[in-house]
């Protein structure tokens, strides 16, 4: 009878056992996987690094005058281009996307790093002024008059004819990420596969799950990541 008994046990713990292992690789090859991902999904192009050096570039090369990449930090912040991923679910492990650059988000951006590129200038010129004699007003205004009166056009304006180009252009920035495709969905690992337009045709990028976000895995050397917009931001 006890033998009985401990061969029941036994093979309910087993049973229990096989249950449990079964769960957890359906959990780790299944259900991991099993992710509804459609919607819409935003990553940020920093540009901040780009723009200063450039403008820096361009700015030590006023006489007279000196200005560092520390310098420029507190006229550049934040220069962000985003990039939407509209992804559609069609199966349990894989689906379709459709990827852009928003346009208006690059206007913003290009505005923003001019704007900053204008306030540095004008800081510049009014101590180039200075050195040279110059007594009379050097303020935003007075210096926009001069700007206006030398060129024939606003500050802005010139900076972005005669100047160097902060940003690249939209176009080129289109050509490298608007496409769409297919993606699928395999150990936590998103591949997704797109024509860019590019010599050599098709493109593959992985992705890594952390937290919920979906990071460019490092092999690609850029730092970039999708994050998903809840559903109040996308409507």
């Amino acid at each position: 009878m006890r033998k009985i008994v401990k061969n029941t046990v036994f093979t309910l713990l087993l049973f229990t056992l096989s249950a449990f292992t079964a769960l957890l690789v359906y959990l780790h090859f299944f259900a991991s996987d099993n992710r509804d991902l459609s919607g819409e999904w935003v990553a940020e192009l920093d540009m901040t690094q780009q723009a200063k050096v450039i403008a820096l570039s361009w700015l030590q090369d006023v006489e007279g005058v000196s200005i560092s990449l520390e310098d420029m930090d507190s006229y550049m912040q934040d220069l962000t281009i985003q990039v939407t991923l509209n992804m559609e679910q069609t199966d349990h492990s894989a689906g379709t996307f459709y990827c852009k650059v928003l346009p208006e988000s690059y206007d913003a951006c290009s505005q923003a790093a001019y704007e900053a590129f204008v306030a540095a200038f004008q800081v510049l010129l009014a101590e180039r002024l200075h050195m040279a004699g110059y007594t009379g007003s050097t303020d935003r205004e007075a210096l926009e008059a001069l700007v206006m009166e030398t060129f024939g056009m606003p500050a802005a304006d010139y900076l972005m004819t005669c100047g160097p180009a902060l940003l690249p252009s939209l176009e080129e920035l289109q050509t490298w990420y608007d496409g769409s495709g297919t993606y699928e969905v395999a150990e936590d690992i998103l591949t997704r596969q797109y024509d860019t337009g590019l010599p050599g045709g098709m493109k593959a990028e992985r992705y890594i799950w952390k937290d919920a976000d979906l990071v460019l895995l490092e092999e690609s050397g850029a730092h970039f990541f999708f994050r998903r917009l809840p559903e109040k931001e996308t409507q």
